[in-house]
């Protein structure tokens, strides 16, 4: 995933990540723990609270995409898959709590064996 693909303006665009998920912007919000009026209004899609959640979520995907081999699948796996150690919670729960790094540092450690 290019991280240009779903920036406008120097921005992450709602819709630009909506589109290469097949989704909408309003599953977008509610999957990283926003109201959908939060990507619906210019001024709201350009604050830091927003900007900040497009961003781990963009960051979650890019990390586990050549994993799984496509966007789509990286998504599915986001919003479904449980992770170890964190009470069967999904990345998705995790980054709706503000935990997106612990989800980043789980990846790394799945990465580097610790949960194999």
């Amino acid at each position: 995933m290019q991280i240009m693909q779903f920036a406008d303006g120097g921005l992450f665009d709602p819709r630009k990540i909506a589109a290469v998920l097949r989704t909408s912007s309003e599953e977008v919000a509610m999957t990283v723990g926003l109201g959908k009026d939060a990507l619906q209004r210019r001024a709201r899609v350009q604050s830091a609270k927003t900007q900040r959640r497009l961003r781990e979520l963009v960051e979650v995907l890019n990390k586990v995409q050549p994993r799984f081999g496509s966007e789509l699948m990286a998504y599915a796996w986001y919003r479904s898959e449980p992770l170890a150690g964190f009470d069967g919670r999904t990345a998705m729960q995790l980054v709706q709590d503000g935990k997106a790094q612990a989800v980043l540092e789980y990846i790394d450690a799945v990465d580097a064996g610790v949960y194999a």
